[in-house]
């Protein structure tokens, strides 16, 4: 049998739960995803979770400039079980992760319909120094996880589109105006294949948001090259990000 079909076949075999460890489960039982994964209210445009019957939080209300970002969603809010989940993927060498957290932002009602509707799926890039010590970009592995669960019922991927300016410091140790100042013009459109850009609706994955500044500077830079709509989806944002 071709390794493909293999991996295939693998991929709906039961094996154990990656937050509570049952055996034998899918990669998030469906005890743990009711449990810790329950869809609820989010800001329409920036995904923090909303208390009440607003559509749009507070910060994004005040916000005068138009949003960089027409529609964000999120899977979770960055909390346990998922923050640690997020730092085996990221930081212990385990790209296999993206898998079970694509599954969970496949079942936001929105996922499956705006990957269909943009025209470029386009990874949060991560610095080349970082990237060099890692092995992979975690945002794209998520993109590609997608494309495969969805069995490419979606817009084509598009790894290379942003490139990272410099070797900023992580986000996740800075405080709100420190991440602004961290990401300023910290994105850059790969030159050599801008004209894709002109006119495209792209979607951006990441795996966390916390303030949005990543999201926006990276929208920011899509823009000045001539993408009409930034749309984004991640796996979990702060909940008082």
């Amino acid at each position: 049998m071709p390794f493909s079909k293999l991996t295939s076949v693998a991929r709906h075999l039961p094996g154990q739960c990656q937050v509570c460890a049952r055996w034998p489960a899918q990669p998030i039982c469906a005890d743990c995803a009711r449990r810790f994964a329950q869809p609820r209210a989010r800001c329409g445009t920036c995904a923090r979770p909303l208390h009440g019957t607003r559509s749009r939080c507070g910060a994004c209300l005040a916000e005068r400039r138009p949003a960089a970002i027409e529609t964000c969603l999120a899977a979770v809010d960055y909390a346990y079980p998922w923050d640690q989940l997020i730092a085996r993927f990221k930081f212990r060498q385990e790209p296999a992760l993206a898998q079970p957290l694509a599954t969970l932002m496949l079942e936001m009602p929105q996922m499956a319909g705006l990957l269909r509707a943009c025209d470029w799926i386009v990874p949060i890039p991560v610095a080349p120094k970082r990237l060099a010590e890692r092995g992979y970009n975690q945002a794209w592995e998520m993109v590609k996880a997608l494309r495969v669960l969805t069995k490419a019922d979606c817009a084509p991927g598009w790894a290379d589109a942003l490139r990272r300016m410099g070797e900023a410091p992580d986000q996740h140790n800075l405080a709100a105006q420190q991440r602004v100042n961290n990401l300023k013009n910290a994105f850059q459109v790969n030159a050599l294949h801008a004209h894709r850009l002109r006119d495209a609706h792209v979607l951006l994955i990441d795996d966390v948001s916390t303030t949005g500044t990543t999201l926006r500077e990276a929208a920011e830079a899509l823009r000045l090259a001539g993408a009409s709509r930034i749309s984004a989806a991640v796996f979990a944002h702060t909940a008082g990000g």
